[in-house]
């Protein structure tokens, strides 16, 4: 939270690399739903509530997060529509066995 009161940061999706946060070597994508304010970080760190999301932009974790608000990148994420997302693939049968 700033001096005022408002929120660092705001709701929407964000990349999060090294710069949010050392936890994040392998970077991910998430959709912050709000800053915790009743949490007191060191100075210039805070605490998101957010959603982990897939590479179609599902969520798939709910997570409270430790992380930097400069270092958060936001990214627009438009919709990948169901009917056109790809499969996994699934490994053939093995006949006989």
């Amino acid at each position: 939270m700033r001096e005022d009161g408002t929120p660092r940061v705001s709701p929407g999706v964000y990349l999060l690399d090294r710069a949010a946060s050392p936890q994040f070597a392998s970077p991910i994508l998430v959709r912050v739903i709000r800053e915790l304010p009743d949490r007191h970080p060191p100075y210039a760190w805070t605490w998101v509530d957010c959603y982990q999301l897939d590479r179609h932009g599902d969520a798939t974790e709910k997570r409270q997060l430790f992380v930097m608000p400069q270092g958060m990148r936001p990214v627009r994420l438009a919709p990948v529509p169901y009917a056109t997302r790809r499969r996994p693939s699934l490994p053939a049968a093995r006949a006989g066995g």
